[in-house]
């Protein structure tokens, strides 16, 4: 059920996921692969391959065929997040501005666990291609968390799907993180601060045409 075509020189030897009691890693899984020649890639190290991905300012994202997306904006203005609708469920990534010495989504992560477990959901941790992610079931909903830590940057990926295909959906979402490029760009910023997401003008047109319609 994948939704990707494979990357050219792509050999597929990816490592499986192991569920994992929270607090029993390994170093060496906890530390995973992190980004560079396997993806997810800094702007600086963005590839040439088949993949169309679309370009949201801090995030290029190769979206899978069929999907849908869905903007959601902050009341303020900015936007908040893209949403990508597929068959497996809804996923989500967004890139923050990272300390030089990574780890970032060591503690995002241990804070996630918390906020869910206090929101009624089961969560466990689970060992991936970057190291640690998160699984969690919150009503008929499951949720899969992954994080990679980058150049001054850390991405973080989200699906929420239904249980009957959390494995499915757990892997199309590696392998959206997998072939993203971060623009994390130059300028100083705080750390956690979101990346700022920019929609290509097509989009702006069509949501711009949308509320034109509602309000009339």
């Amino acid at each position: 059920m994948g939704l990707f075509g494979r990357r050219k020189g792509d050999a597929g030897g990816r490592r499986g996921s192991a569920e994992t009691p929270e607090d029993d890693f390994d170093q060496d899984d906890l530390d995973g692969d992190g980004p560079g020649a396997a993806g997810p890639y800094d702007e600086s190290d963005a590839p040439e391959d088949e993949f169309a991905r679309l370009d949201l300012g801090s995030v290029r994202i190769p979206v899978p065929e069929g999907a849908q997306l869905q903007v959601e904006m902050d009341p303020a203005g900015p936007v908040r997040a893209v949403h990508i609708l597929t068959q497996l469920g809804q996923l989500t990534l967004n890139a923050y501005a990272a300390p030089k010495s990574g780890g970032l989504w060591k503690e995002v992560c241990g804070e996630l666990a918390e906020q869910l477990r206090a929101d009624g959901a089961k969560v466990r941790s689970v060992v991936g291609d970057w190291g640690q992610e998160l699984a969690a079931t919150a009503g008929e909903v499951q949720l899969r968390f992954v994080g990679v830590d980058g150049p001054r940057w850390m991405l973080r990926g989200v699906v929420a799907g239904p249980q009957e295909l959390a494995e499915h959906s757990a892997s199309a979402l590696r392998e959206l993180v997998r072939n993203t490029v971060v623009v994390r760009g130059t300028q100083p910023m705080p750390v956690r601060t979101p990346l700022q997401i920019d929609l290509p003008q097509a989009i702006v047109e069509h949501i711009a045409a949308a509320q034109q319609g509602e309000q009339g």
